[in-house]
């Protein structure tokens, strides 16, 4: 296999989660702020989408999206899954993600974009400079509401790290460093980050 790395949250993401499996894959460094990415021959022979990460599989096939790479992993190499060893188990990590990318990566990411991040991505994709700090608002609306949900846990979906937490995790430390900080009184949030923060995996992939 071979993983098509770049800067940013997404594929973070997926790096934070082989670590934490203790996979190591060949890796391609993708340009992103050069738009290799935008152009040919990735846009074309790995990912038409133009983003990143990929990852491209022994019989020479890709697949993207960081959700989709993950489970790809964890059914590839089933111990530690993080995931879920059952049905339940599966679908509640699968539920907590989607939760979390729709509440909180989503509009973190495209305020960043439309905003702190324009200059780069004007060019790219339609932007909403309108939008951004409206967006910025829903994010920290979604944290907010995540940090009443998880009050008494250890992790986002229950008692074990999963995937659900590495994607949270690298947004948010994305967010925090392009001007969209965690705010103090989500404590059960910040208390998790820390958490977070002080795993092996982390510390490795900064």
């Amino acid at each position: 296999m071979k993983f098509y790395n770049s800067v940013g949250p997404n594929p973070r993401v997926v790096k934070l989660f082989m670590a934490e499996k203790g996979i190591e894959i060949p890796e391609v460094t993708v340009d992103l702020r050069g738009g290799e990415n935008r152009c040919a021959p990735y846009n074309v022979d790995v990912n038409p989408a133009g983003q990143t990460p990929a990852l491209e599989l022994d019989d020479g096939s890709t697949l993207c999206e960081i959700t989709a790479i993950c489970e790809y992993l964890d059914e590839k190499y089933p111990e530690p899954t993080l995931i879920g060893s059952t049905a339940e188990e599966r679908a509640n990590t699968r539920m907590w993600t989607r939760r979390i990318d729709l509440k909180i990566c989503e509009p973190l990411t495209n305020g960043f974009r439309f905003a702190e991040g324009l200059p780069l991505f004007e060019a790219r994709l339609r932007c909403l400079p309108e939008a951004a700090e409206g967006l910025k608002a829903t994010a920290q609306d979604g944290i907010s509401w995540l940090d009443a949900q998880i009050a008494g846990r250890e992790y986002i979906a229950g008692d074990a790290l999963g995937l659900a937490d590495i994607m949270l995790f690298a947004f948010l430390d994305f967010g925090a460093s392009v001007g969209q900080p965690i705010a103090p009184a989500n404590t059960n949030i910040l208390g998790w980050y820390e958490r977070m923060k002080s795993r092996p995996s982390v510390t490795a992939n900064a």
